[in-house]
């Protein structure tokens, strides 16, 4: 096993559940690497829903599984990128000093993360860490929704409902890196940013309801959660792809459950596919991914940057919603 030092490392913790004023830095042992592991020093963190939902403990559903009065984790942040310091025996993929990104259970936002190697896939030669961070979770959810459930071919159309968020944009960008003619639903004030991704159509959903445009999609992927699941039907194709990666509010204990429930149930009844989407990280999706941004297929939108030392602000602007792209955390 490479040495790595025993010396200790800031991290943001959660001692419970709560929003950006439960957040606190303490100094933690540096990690060391187990068997299959890596240890990376993290340069670029960025944050995600998952980071919202975990952080506040809702629906209260998931503390089954991550604590019900306290987190049990309380080390923060899954997506980041960084340079491999330290492996532990049986990593074959990496050598320290690679740059690697990639999705961790948890404790991205601090300087050092451990996980087991294959989270990680390496960063292509030219990419930078921020860009490279902003990857992994809506890169990932992106192109499972598409590739995996939707069965996206060339020619296909595509509508995508929150085109301008963090999987949104990645969404458009996929759907066109693989040949589909793509429809953007998202507010006035994203139209521009939409369109310079390479949406083919926008929709503002301020003046337009595209479930009234006439139009009708081989896949709709809707990542708002704003519209009737009857509404979305009639702008599918007969044997469309409705895939689900939000859900309508379904209160503090269900949040959005319950809805997903209702897409399988509907999905018994209909010639149509309605299928929930629950994103799977994996390596090789990540490498996919690092391909098509190397290459100028895609590329990842960063709306704000902030330093490690400001991850509760970083909170704090994307509980604010109607997010543009990702927002990213710098380690200095």
């Amino acid at each position: 096993m490479t040495d790595v030092d025993t010396d200790r490392m800031t991290a943001w913790v959660a001692p419970r559940y709560g929003g950006s004023e439960v957040l606190c830095t303490e100094i933690v042992p540096r990690p060391v690497p187990g068997e299959g592991e890596a240890v990376v020093r993290v340069q670029a963190a960025s944050l995600c829903s998952g980071d919202l939902h975990l952080l506040s403990g809702t629906p209260y559903l998931i503390r089954l599984g991550f604590g019900f009065r306290r987190p049990k984790y309380r080390m923060i942040g899954q997506n980041l990128a960084g340079e491999v310091v330290a492996i532990g025996s049986g990593v074959t993929e990496f050598q320290v000093g690679d740059r690697v990104f990639g999705e961790v259970p948890g404790g991205a936002f601090a300087e050092y993360v451990r996980a087991a190697a294959p989270a990680f896939a390496l960063v292509p030669d030219g990419l930078d860490m921020e860009t490279a961070a902003a990857i992994p979770d809506s890169g990932m959810t992106a192109l499972q929704g598409l590739r995996d459930i939707g069965k996206i071919a060339p020619g296909h159309r595509v509508l995508v409902n929150g085109a301008s968020g963090g999987v949104g944009t990645f969404a458009v960008q996929i759907a066109k890196a693989i040949g589909a003619h793509v429809t953007a639903v998202c507010s006035t004030r994203h139209i521009e940013m939409v369109r310079e991704i390479g949406a083919d159509t926008v929709i503002d959903y301020t003046t337009t309801d595209f479930a009234a445009y006439g139009e009708v999609y081989d896949i709709i992927f809707d990542l708002a959660g704003n519209r009737k699941l009857r509404d979305c039907r009639r702008t599918l194709t007969p044997e469309g792809v409705f895939i689900s990666s939000a859900g309508a509010p379904g209160g503090n204990w269900f949040g959005p459950i319950r809805w997903l429930g209702s897409v399988l149930i509907a999905n018994l009844f209909t010639r149509q596919t309605l299928v929930p989407l629950l994103m799977r990280p994996a390596a090789a999706d990540l490498a996919y991914l690092a391909e098509l941004v190397a290459q100028g297929q895609v590329r990842p939108v960063i709306q704000r940057s902030f330093a490690l030392s400001d991850t509760p602000l970083a909170i704090q602007a994307l509980q604010a919603g109607h997010a543009s792209g990702k927002t990213v955390l710098t380690v200095p």
